[in-house]
């Protein structure tokens, strides 16, 4: 793995983790997907264009139909994410996800692209789903899970969280196969796809149409920086894939949990310092050794 494939990586780890604390912040649902989807579409119109002139030409049938599959699978992911949180605690959910979601995505990946992480390898992605639930409170998910109020809830947040993060772990691979396989361009592949969530997502807040006026009063500013510093975050990741493999750079992503950390837990919750410090440290040392283990 070279030093530019690294750069990306914690690139796209520092974008993900700033983004998801605006979208946090925001408190949003579809219809807040609809403004980041829309503002997406008309920031990152100019360079598509520009780039489409001479890609477009050679992408095939196999070629839009990874990217209308990949649209779906965000949407349908996205839509999972929030039925979690209305369900179950951000606080379970969101480190289930993202621990399932690397987890799948390296080990799919050794078989769809033929790659091997070796010793190291495996024990550095190991140590990354470890810190990552050292992040959420460790074994104190557990105990809370003994108390018969919060068992239900804590139940329903790791059957949420990993459903949602298998479809972290789909679009993953798909859209790694597509820049990857395909070699299409990742600006396109991300940009064509976030197009083809739109009318998805303008289906779905339908009904809610009469109160997307005062929301988007409340909300251009935290939409407008996930519209800015998500395609970032995401085209990153998916140039680091082209060079590096994919077993190593979906697992590294998750540096963006240790991002998370040092700006005080602000995607999970800010008790417990020592222990999220700790799964940090743990994240850190795994994408080493996927880094050292992929350079070897």
């Amino acid at each position: 793995m070279d030093a530019l494939a690294i750069a990306l990586v914690l690139g796209a780890a520092l974008c993900h983790a700033l983004w998801n604390v605006a979208a946090k912040g925001a408190g949003g649902d579809a219809r807040f997907a609809l403004f980041c989807s829309a503002l997406v579409s008309l920031l990152w119109l100019p360079l598509a264009a520009w780039l489409a002139v001479d890609e477009l030409a050679r992408w095939g049938a196999l070629a839009w139909a990874l990217v209308a599959l990949s649209a779906v699978v965000h949407v349908s992911y996205f839509l999972t994410l929030l039925r979690g949180y209305r369900e179950a605690d951000l606080t379970v959910v969101y480190p289930v996800a993202r621990g399932t979601a690397p987890l799948l995505s390296a080990l799919c990946a050794l078989l769809l692209f033929g790659e091997s992480l070796g010793p190291l390898g495996m024990a550095g992605l190991l140590a990354v789903v470890a810190g990552i639930f050292l992040i959420a409170g460790g074994p104190g998910l557990w105990r809370v899970a003994q108390a018969p109020a919060q068992r239900a809830r804590v139940h329903a947040g790791i059957g949420w969280g990993a459903l949602t993060g298998v479809q972290i772990a789909l679009y993953t691979l798909i859209d790694g196969y597509a820049v990857k396989a395909l070699l299409l361009a990742p600006i396109l592949v991300d940009y064509f796809a976030n197009l083809l969530r739109l009318p998805i997502l303008a289906a779905l807040v339908w009904r809610q149409r009469g109160t997307l006026p005062a929301l988007w009063r409340r909300q251009w500013r935290p939409a407008l920086i996930v519209a800015t510093l998500g395609p970032i975050g995401y085209v990153l990741a998916l140039y680091a894939m082209q060079r590096a493999p994919v077993s190593v750079v979906a697992p590294a992503r998750e540096l963006s949990m240790l991002f998370a950390a040092i700006l005080g837990g602000t995607l999970l919750r800010e008790q417990d310092f020592a222990l999220r410090l700790a799964g940090a440290g743990c994240i850190a040392l795994g994408v080493a050794g996927l880094i050292t283990g992929a350079a070897g």
